[in-house]
């Protein structure tokens, strides 16, 4: 499966299958619903400032694998394997916070 970046979309290898994830309006819902902070708004600023969580990232990553069409929990997550490990998730976690509030030009 293909990432098309102008749809927000950004891939993921995870127990060896390539998946494609997004930040749906649902999507973005769930991680709102479980943050820290208040808003989506303050989680950005903290992974532009480098002061995210790991819980953050994981939130992001299910919420995204999800808005992707994964079927999977967050436990089928965390025990599993993701290709780059932790640095991977990471930087694909701020990917999608980042296309999801860019307007592609």
């Amino acid at each position: 499966m293909m990432a098309n970046p102008h749809a927000g979309e950004v891939a993921l290898t995870l127990n060896g299958e390539r998946q494609v994830l997004k930040l749906t309006l649902g999507a973005l819902a769930e991680v709102e619903a479980g943050l820290e902070t208040d808003t989506l708004v303050a989680l950005v600023e903290r992974f532009e400032a480098g002061r995210f969580s790991t819980a953050d990232v994981v939130r992001i990553v299910v919420a995204g694998l999800r808005g992707g069409g994964w079927r999977g929990s967050f436990d089928d997550l965390v025990t599993g394997e993701i290709a780059g490990g932790p640095l991977e998730a990471a930087r694909v976690a701020g990917a999608l916070l980042a296309r999801a509030f860019t307007v592609p030009r």
